[in-house]
């Protein structure tokens, strides 16, 4: 696979945060920061996104870097919304959109990486433009946008029992 120390820790410890996310979105529809699979999300994000920095197979700044620092911006903002709880119910559409973005960005490259890489003898993809990325990420891309919808009503009737 040709990973580097860096690059082995940065792929576990990414792993582990998505499937805290999915964890998280199963038991509460959400990214919740207040659970120990959101936290996991939170912490998890942050170390990738810093480690990601420290990696590029072309060398030099990218725009994986870019994605990465943007990923860290959102995921620190949703942190910081959820430190505000005191009756700022408008603040968690926007934490929750964050945490939602960030997973959503984070799949652009798990998924490029993954399907370029994976199988070892054969990968499924031949890069980036490859069609099966481009329809992996169309896909996830619904499940966003269905999602955040979701999120968005499910904090609607939680501000109308307030």
């Amino acid at each position: 696979m040709g990973l580097s120390n860096l690059g082995i820790f940065h792929t576990v410890v990414g792993i582990i945060a998505i499937i805290a996310a999915l964890a998280s979105y199963v038991k509460h529809g959400k990214i919740n920061l207040a659970s120990k699979s959101g936290n996991t999300y939170l912490v998890g994000t942050i170390i990738t996104s810093v480690t990601a920095l420290g990696l590029s197979k072309h060398g030099g700044f990218n725009p994986g870097h870019v994605l990465s620092l943007l990923v860290l911006v959102l995921v620190v903002g949703a942190f910081v919304l959820h430190r505000r709880k005191t009756g700022n119910n408008k603040a968690r559409y926007f934490e929750q959109f964050f945490l939602s973005f960030s997973f959503f960005l984070s799949m652009i490259p798990t998924v490029n990486e993954t399907l370029t890489r994976v199988p070892l003898s054969a990968p499924l993809a031949n890069g980036p433009t490859d069609p099966l990325i481009g329809k992996t990420l169309l896909v996830i891309l619904i499940l966003f946008i269905a999602g955040s919808i979701y999120q968005y009503r499910q904090q609607k009737k939680i501000n109308k029992g307030a």
